[in-house]
């Protein structure tokens, strides 16, 4: 289902942002909090929501349906990483938008489906990527396993290159703090990537900076404090609209069809 927050001056050139939902799947709760901004940053915000009734889990949602309960492997026009994208494609068609890229913002489960989609491609036609207040990373090691790293998926060291060339921007609210929610993360792989949401949004940034340097490359990615928030799917998203409205403003040229 989708849920968009179009500004009043909207037109096939406007930028487009596709939005997703934590875990809660309200997409309509996430159209609402960007309804309130698009109109000052001038882009079309599209809330993608994957409700439990088709998306039943963490499995189909943020962790991308690319893996079964056990452990078989979807083929990967399956997976829900690429539904942005023939989303994107399908408004360009449809006359919608005539821009080449769009951009990402993910809040919480929306925040581990953005970063994971990356990992795994479906990055050409991404102009910004916002991540926040992921609970759990792919952290950008070959040799931990998916989904909590990027081993056993059959990526390589090139692929990782290419990953962390690509500029993810990470957001974590200063007081992400509390661990006792009932959906917060907190198994034994999830607790060695941070105490924290907020812990681990820094250490997953860490973690590409520092695979970068072992790899002879450089990491584009970068992590934004948002100060005296918590896990606050409005706050953050507020805190995230100028970043994501210069950078799709700043993106390549509208194609004319």
């Amino acid at each position: 289902m989708l849920h968009a927050a179009r500004p009043v001056y909207f037109n096939p050139d406007t930028p487009v942002l596709f939005v997703h939902h934590g875990v809660g799947r309200n997409g309509a709760d996430y159209r609402d909090y960007w309804l309130k901004l698009v109109d000052e940053v001038g882009i079309l915000a599209i809330a993608i929501e994957f409700s439990e009734r088709y998306f039943p889990d963490y499995l189909r949602y943020h962790f991308g349906n690319m893996h079964n309960e056990d452990g078989s492997v979807n083929p990967r026009q399956q997976w829900t990483y690429g539904i942005d994208e023939r989303l994107f494609l399908a408004l360009r068609e449809a006359g919608v938008t005539k821009r080449r890229q769009y951009g990402e913002f993910g809040h919480s489960a929306g925040g581990q489906f953005v970063h994971r989609m990356l990992s795994f491609g479906w990055r050409k036609r991404v102009a910004v990527a916002v991540a926040a207040n992921a609970g759990t990373y792919a952290m950008p090691d070959l040799d931990v396993p998916w989904p909590f790293g990027l081993g056993k998926v059959g990526l390589d060291a090139e692929a990782l290159r290419e990953v962390l060339r690509f500029r993810i921007t990470v957001m974590a609210g200063t007081e992400d703090t509390r661990v006792t929610g009932r959906f917060f993360p907190k198994g034994p792989r999830s607790m060695r990537q941070g105490a924290h949401r907020f812990e681990r949004a820094h250490n997953y940034v860490r973690a590409g900076h520092d695979a970068a340097a072992a790899l002879g490359t450089r990491c584009a990615w970068t992590v934004v404090n948002v100060p005296d928030v918590g896990h606050h799917g409005a706050r953050m998203s507020a805190a995230a609209a100028p970043i994501v409205a210069a950078a799709l403003h700043a993106s390549e040229a509208s194609v004319h069809v």
